[in-house]
């Protein structure tokens, strides 16, 4: 056994490499599970005691100058250079073009940033939904007109099955699989058959709410969305809600910020009124609850819709709406600063 651990110990002294696959190699050789040094060791428990006395601490060393050979062997690798072009190859590349945030996409992560520290969690659902989830299930009457092929993008010309109007069908699930107390908001992209300028778009993208528990309020609606507007347009910002309509809810309205009337874009924006209109919202008509088995005599709930380029559009001071979705690099690199 002594002519082996020699023999062993002059291979690990006589090995030299630079490349790390080589070193990994050379390890797993001599100080793998089927290495030689391990070999050793394994014929070593074998021995008579008299015999463990002269071989135990050769082994021990032997096992010591492997294990610290493969080390200064990899700390060298790592800490080459390439002398010839006087590059050090250890250094992380340095990219000179780094990537930046699309603006609606800085949008809308603010957006679920602020709703998750009151509680919201995030949810998620298909983009080609089926009638009942995308319709019936909310309360749209067979007649309503966001049925009509001038506003739904139907799927092979198919009416059950169509590209979503709104992520209010992923609320539909969330209530269809959990029991209330619900509180959720569902960002997403979503498809509407409009005509394409520098205000609308065929698809854009929503951040719908949702919370319903026992004894839920038009209260709670108003100061969630306060809360909301406060944290995303200052401290100071004002808001109003306006009566509207939407077969979801009842009531419904429409909520307005207060951007002011400080120069000739205020007034344009605000067509001269200073209000900003920013989502719908309203209470969860009570038929919706009863579509996906929640008794609305023990439950109510609020629901509202957000719409993430509108905000974009306002906020980066964006002229149109196509620039969003064109994909030119000279746009999206002015949002290289933000985070």
């Amino acid at each position: 056994m002594k002519e082996r651990i020699e023999s062993v110990l002059k291979q690990v002294e006589d090995f030299g490499s630079k490349t790390a696959s080589e070193i990994e190699s050379f390890r797993i050789e001599m100080l793998g599970k089927k290495g030689q040094i391990t070999a050793l060791f394994n014929e070593f428990r074998s021995l008579p005691g008299e015999q463990k006395r002269d071989f135990g601490k050769p082994l021990n060393e032997l096992k010591k100058k492997a294990s610290e050979k493969v080390l200064a062997l990899k700390e060298a690798a790592e800490q080459n250079l390439d002398h010839s072009s006087g590059l050090d190859l250890s250094r992380p590349a340095n990219f000179k073009s780094l990537g930046s945030r699309h603006p609606v996409n800085l949008v809308k992560n603010e957006i679920v940033s602020i709703f998750r520290r009151i509680g919201f969690n995030v949810s998620a659902g298909p983009e080609v939904e089926d009638d009942w989830h995308n319709f019936t299930a909310l309360n749209f009457p067979e007649e309503h007109p966001a049925r009509d092929m001038q506003d739904t993008f139907f799927v092979a010309r198919d009416p059950d099955w169509a590209l979503r109007t709104h992520t209010s069908s992923v609320q539909v699930r969330v209530m269809e699989n959990n029991e209330p107390p619900i509180r959720t908001i569902s960002p997403g992209r979503v498809f509407r058959n409009e005509a394409i300028s520098a205000r609308s778009h065929c698809f854009f993208h929503q951040v719908e709410g949702l919370y319903i528990d026992k004894k839920v309020s038009f209260a709670d609606l108003k100061q969630t969305l306060l809360f909301f507007a406060q944290e995303f347009f200052g401290p100071d910002t004002k808001i109003r809600l306006r009566p509207s309509y939407f077969p979801f809810t009842e009531p419904s309205a429409e909520m307005d910020v207060y951007w002011g009337l400080e120069n000739e874009r205020d007034y344009r924006m605000t067509k001269g009124t200073g209000w900003l209109e920013v989502l719908g919202c309203g209470m969860v008509d009570p038929n919706v609850l009863k579509n996906n088995g929640i008794d609305p005599e023990v439950y109510s709930g609020y629901a509202f819709g957000i719409g993430v380029e509108r905000i974009a559009l306002h906020r980066y001071q964006i002229p149109d709406i196509r620039m969003l979705f064109e994909n030119d690099l000279r746009f999206l690199e002015q949002f290289k600063a933000a985070y």
